[in-house]
């Protein structure tokens, strides 16, 4: 019998959703923030070698009438099958060399140098996130994408032959039936949208070779789906503008 895969914990997701909550009434339709790390000349960075795409961690849920975010397995499984296929097409289209995508067992032991990895992209993820807003900036590093995973990362090129990894962190959420009526009803009497459903996703381009990220995006929108291969398609397009193909 199959283990069922569960969403993977992760401290990214609450930085997400705070920055969300502060975006979107400032942007209703969508935030995108890519950032290409540099050479020592201050010149983008390429991509110049292999890339595996690494399980995209990805929920979709329904947010019901009362507000209640509640997780959608097979919505869920559908976008863990056709978001991958979509960064794929876009890849191959670009030329790129792919390996084999990257599925992270089940049975992970967070542990394990793999589990480790995984836990320190996550958590390098969100510094750039959080560090990398107006106001915020570390004076180490200005408006720099400048931060590694360390050497540590060669256990996962070893493990694909790529040179490149591209994770993806991804939570997707639609309104109901319920909940739209009460939208409706929230504009008519009071004035105001009490919100419905949301798109929000970090994706890291981190070269093997080095532990160096190379590319960084965090995206934010009220609008999109991941539930059909169109909707897959263009939510790629959004997450991966700036990769420096």
């Amino acid at each position: 019998m199959t283990p069922t895969r569960k969403p993977r914990v992760s401290p990214v997701r609450l930085v997400l959703l705070l920055l969300l909550a502060l975006l979107l009434p400032l942007s209703a339709l969508a935030y995108n923030k890519n950032r290409v790390a540099t050479d020592a000349n201050g010149q983008p960075l390429h991509i110049s070698g292999s890339v595996v795409i690494i399980e995209p961690d990805i929920e979709l849920s329904e947010v019901l009438a009362g507000g209640v975010t509640e997780p959608r397995r097979e919505w869920t499984q559908a976008a863990r099958r056709l978001y991958p296929a979509a960064v794929r097409s876009r890849l191959t289209g670009a030329s790129k060399t792919l390996v084999p995508d990257y599925r992270i067992p089940v049975d992970l032991p967070p542990a394990s140098r793999m589990g480790q990895i995984i836990r320190l992209n996550e958590a390098v993820s969100m510094s750039v996130l959080a560090y990398s807003s107006p106001g915020n900036q570390l004076a180490t590093k200005g408006k720099r994408l400048d931060w590694t995973l360390g050497p540590g990362v060669e256990e996962l090129r070893k493990a694909t032959g790529a040179d490149y990894a591209l994770f993806t962190y991804m939570r997707d959420s639609y309104t109901s039936a319920g909940r739209k009526a009460l939208r409706v009803v929230g504009l008519l009497l009071l004035g105001g949208d009490i919100g419905g459903g949301s798109q929000i996703g970090v994706t890291t381009l981190v070269d093997l070779r080095t532990g160096q990220v190379v590319w960084f995006n965090f995206l934010a929108k009220q609008t999109g789906d991941l539930r059909d291969e169109q909707g897959a398609s263009a939510t790629v397009n959004n997450m991966l503008q700036g990769l420096p193909l």
